[in-house]
């Protein structure tokens, strides 16, 4: 009995060892982790560079002409959410622990819009049903210009928010185009504001930047031509975009 009672306390004493032994090693290593900074200069650095990937949710916000109510062939026209895919610059300026100045230069954003129209007598045209989507193609070449606030770095991660105001011209703009009554012509440049929030994750060869903002243009897009039925329905076109992009700086 004595026997058998000095085994279990030997077995016990063996478990109890272990477990210090695992919790003490695990504690080393997560204190090895948490003390594994990378890259822990960089954000000492006056400026950097990097390379930005996007994809957009794009679409129209219009408003409508007064020649929409004089006329009848037109029963409603709305824009519908497209996507885009981009790819950019980013060139990054330290101005203090918080603060960094952007820019995104160059940034080519390709964005297909659409606007969807309901004809109320669709016999009356040739080639047309009842619905028709008018698809808009366009290559923005832009500049966006943004100041960026940064928390404080927790290890390996930091949070930030942004925002600032963008410049581009449709590469494709069709503004001068002749003879075309189908399609709906946009001015070449326009300027918007943009605001978003991003994450920092430091890894050991370069910084990775997942980012959401929200692009919105202030001018006028829309090209009004009132020889044109599907254009001369509508006044106001302003572009707007939710874009996500993926952010490599080093």
């Amino acid at each position: 009995m004595y026997y058998l009672l000095w085994k279990k306390r030997k077995q016990l004493a063996r478990i109890v060892i272990s477990c210090i032994l695992i919790f003490s090693l695990s504690t080393k290593l997560n204190a090895q982790l948490r003390d594994r900074i990378n890259l822990p200069e960089v954000d000492n650095k006056r400026y950097h560079i990097g390379i930005v990937i996007m994809a957009a949710q794009t679409r129209f916000q219009i408003s409508q002409h007064p020649y929409f109510l004089q006329q009848d062939s037109i029963t409603s026209v709305y824009p519908e959410n497209n996507v885009g895919i981009g790819l950019g610059g980013m060139h990054t300026l330290r101005l203090s622990n918080r603060f960094e100045a952007r820019i995104v230069f160059p940034q080519l954003l390709f964005v297909n819009k659409s606007l969807t129209y309901h004809l109320k007598s669709p016999d009356r045209f040739k080639d047309e049903t009842a619905v028709m989507t008018n698809s808009i193609e366009s290559i923005h070449l832009g500049i966006p210009v943004q100041l960026k606030f940064r928390s404080d770095r927790i290890n390996n991660f930091r949070v930030y928010m942004m925002g600032g105001f963008k410049i581009e011209t449709d590469l494709s703009s069709k503004a001068s185009a002749k003879n075309a009554d189908d399609i709906v012509k946009l001015r070449k440049y326009d300027y918007g504001i943009e605001g978003g929030i991003g994450f920092n994750f430091y890894m050991p060869y370069f910084i990775l930047s997942p980012e959401i903002k929200f692009s919105n243009g202030l001018s006028n897009a829309h090209s009004r031509d009132a020889n044109l039925k599907f254009s001369n329905v509508i006044d106001k076109m302003q572009s707007r975009m939710v874009i996500f992009s993926l952010i490599f700086e080093g």
